[in-house]
């Protein structure tokens, strides 16, 4: 796989060197099994893959790129580059300033922007829309694209899904700047809708069968779908895509779920199935998949407690804390400096969608057992960071002042 020009200071020279002696071991990354480190009294449980991935590391070279190439000009983001605040800020240290906020607000006027300037396209990609607005104030969108591979994977794949004459159902979170430029781009082919999770998909199902009508449809999809949506058209031949970072299980589990449904309503012998669903399995992200069987295969170790590292609004980073939650006590931090003390911790709490502080969290066995990993947008050297936080917390190292 391409090798990247990323800033040194987001690389761990002793999470390199495990991340390449476990390559070394495992060529087919067929071992999702954790890596061991023993620390005195402290024992970290780390996941086989985490940190930057493929599209995040392409995203970040092409911003710094951008600035190297640009002296004296202004330079835009349409919006976070990656779901990272410390990536993030460094971008703004730079110059880089936003034009809009992950939801889609305008922080800068368009009017403001020139076609002397440079505007980047986040590794999330953007809708149709906004590349035509860029284009029209002369600015070529593609210069300085950042898109991810993977999510264009996802685009093409629905296109040409859609010009065969299948609606796409996304599976994704609405507002998210992802499954918002996903959106845009199916919709450019075929009628369009946007499940966020089971219960979307459970409640799409009933429409699907017939059992509910046009007008409950547009109130429980309000915003989610196609201008013109026929459910009584546009239900009979559907595939469902993703948005790279979801929990691929749910993913495939929603998939699933909607070919019973869709087959139920039109029967079709086994070997026609592809007339009313499409396969779209080849649109799931390596390494959503890689990280979520690792945390998966960590979990198969006992422990007593988990430190998950990365952004707060990063998409991936949330599904790793919500698998790690189902077993043990789980903590979401940013960097090492939420592990205020040995006593407290600040982390974020998805059910209540803020941070808070909890107290007496290294509670457990002798030695104490953590696992760590981090979500597809955080730097290694981050997570070296926390490690050796814990370290030193756990084995009474004096406070550096």
């Amino acid at each position: 796989m391409k090798s990247f020009d990323v800033p040194e200071h987001y690389r761990s020279p002793m999470v390199t060197a495990i991340k390449e002696q476990r390559k070394a071991g495992d060529k087919m990354k067929r071992d999702f099994a954790p890596t061991l480190l023993e620390m005195g009294g402290l024992v970290v449980i780390l996941a086989r893959h985490f940190g930057f991935c493929y599209g995040v590391e392409n995203a970040i070279e092409i911003a710094f790129r951008a600035v190297s190439e640009n002296p004296g000009k202004r330079i835009f983001l349409l919006s976070e580059m990656i779901h990272n605040p410390g990536v993030n800020a460094d971008l703004q240290a730079l110059g880089i300033r936003f034009i809009m906020d992950t939801k889609g607000k305008i922080l800068i006027p368009w009017d403001d922007v020139t076609s002397d300037d440079i505007v980047i396209i986040p590794a999330f990609g953007t809708t149709l829309e906004l590349e035509q607005l860029l284009k029209t104030k002369g600015i070529d969108p593609r210069h300085y694209e950042t898109t991810c591979p993977f999510v264009e994977k996802v685009w093409n794949r629905a296109g040409k899904i859609g010009d065969d004459g299948y609606t796409i159902v996304i599976h994704g979170k609405p507002g998210h700047e992802e499954t918002r430029a996903t959106f845009s781009h199916s919709n450019a082919h075929t009628p369009t809708v946007v499940v966020k999770d089971m219960a979307d998909a459970e409640r799409l199902g009933r429409y699907i069968s017939g059992e509910l009508s046009q007008e409950q449809f547009l109130a429980d999809f309000a915003g989610r779908f196609s201008i013109g949506f026929d459910i009584n058209r546009h239900l009979q031949r559907i595939g469902v895509v993703n948005q790279t970072t979801m929990l691929a299980s749910e993913t495939q589990a929603i998939a699933d779920y909607l070919k019973q449904r869709i087959l139920s309503r039109y029967p079709t012998a086994p070997e026609q199935t592809g007339t009313h669903f499409a396969d779209t399995r080849d649109t799931l992200c390596y390494a959503t998949n890689d990280n979520q069987s690792a945390v998966m295969g960590m979990l198969e170790h006992d422990a007593d407690l988990a430190i998950v590292i990365g952004g707060y609004n990063s998409s991936n980073t949330s599904h790793l804390v919500e698998l790690c939650e189902q077993k043990l006590p789980t903590y979401f931090i940013e960097d090492e400096t939420c592990l205020i003390s040995d006593k407290e911790v600040r982390h974020f709490d998805l059910h209540r969608h803020e941070a808070v502080t909890t107290h007496d969290y290294l509670k457990g066995g002798s030695p104490l057992r953590v696992m760590v990993t981090s979500g597809a947008s955080c730097p290694d050297a981050l997570v070296e960071r926390v490690i050796e936080r814990l370290r030193n917390l756990v084995n009474g190292a004096p406070e550096q002042q």
